[in-house]
């Protein structure tokens, strides 16, 4: 009698169900499709190279090393070193556990937002755009228009770097202090301050202390506003990821 495979072994082939499901849930919390199934095949083999899991993923050999540093840099695998560079997996219940309290940390400061703004009677005055296109030039649009600081804490800053460099020498130019929050090792423009900071889940800019975007983790939506209840939070969950005393929202 034939034997039937069990979950871990069919989640280890790119063409069955289990793969193309976990892949689509890893999507769900900011992988790429790409990344989503690089990371499956990086669990299965518990070590490789660019080639390699390429080979297993059924992604492009082309792109893989690529999607494997956007891994690393979100926290989803190590760089080994060595020639060809190896990659290993940060344990999936690692992942679990980081997502989990990176989530919990978010529906807790929406349940604070959600008792303030009601307390104080005022609209949740957010705008939202979607499509990542629309995305950056907002990005864009808040650097021109900012006078004195912007802070751009994001895991994506590889994707997004080049669309903003111009526009980040420009604003420097005009005197603003500008500040990146990124994954370690990163590389960001000249004159920009940059803190390091690991797992970090969404893409989030704060203007001048007046303007808040909050991105999805794909960047495929966001949502804006100059809200200054929604704004002040924003500031005080970007003080404490920069080591700095929070400011204290003001009320009229």
């Amino acid at each position: 009698m034939a034997s039937t495979p069990n979950a871990s072994a069919t989640l280890a082939h790119p063409a069955t169900e289990e793969f193309r499901r976990a892949a689509e849930v890893l999507g769900r919390v900011g992988l790429t499709q790409y990344e989503a199934r690089a990371y499956i095949a990086l669990v299965g083999r518990g070590l490789g190279d660019a080639a390699t899991i390429a080979q297993s993923a059924g992604i492009p050999r082309t792109s893989a090393y690529k999607v494997l540093e956007s891994l690393a840099e979100k926290g989803y695998a190590k760089a080994t070193g060595g020639k060809p560079i190896l990659f290993r997996p940060t344990p999936p219940l690692d992942v679990a556990e980081t997502l989990k309290g990176a989530i919990q940390e978010v529906f807790e400061a929406l349940a604070e937002l959600h008792r303030e703004v009601a307390e104080h009677g005022e609209p949740q005055l957010v705008y939202l755009l979607s499509g990542r296109s629309k995305v950056l030039a907002k990005i864009g649009e808040l650097l021109d228009q900012s006078t004195k600081t912007f802070i751009l804490t994001t895991p994506r800053l590889s994707e997004i770097r080049d669309d903003l460099d111009k526009k980040v020498q420009h604003a420097i130019k005009r005197g603003v202090a500008v500040t990146f929050v990124t994954a370690p090792l990163q590389r960001v423009p000249d004159g920009v301050q940059a803190v390091s900071r690991e797992n970090l889940m969404a893409t989030e800019v704060l203007a001048d202390d007046q303007h808040a975007l909050l991105a999805a983790p794909g960047l495929e939506a966001c949502g804006f506003t100059d809200n200054p209840i929604l704004t002040a939070h924003l500031q005080q969950f970007l003080e404490i990821i920069l080591d700095r005393e929070p400011t204290k929202p003001t009320t009229a």
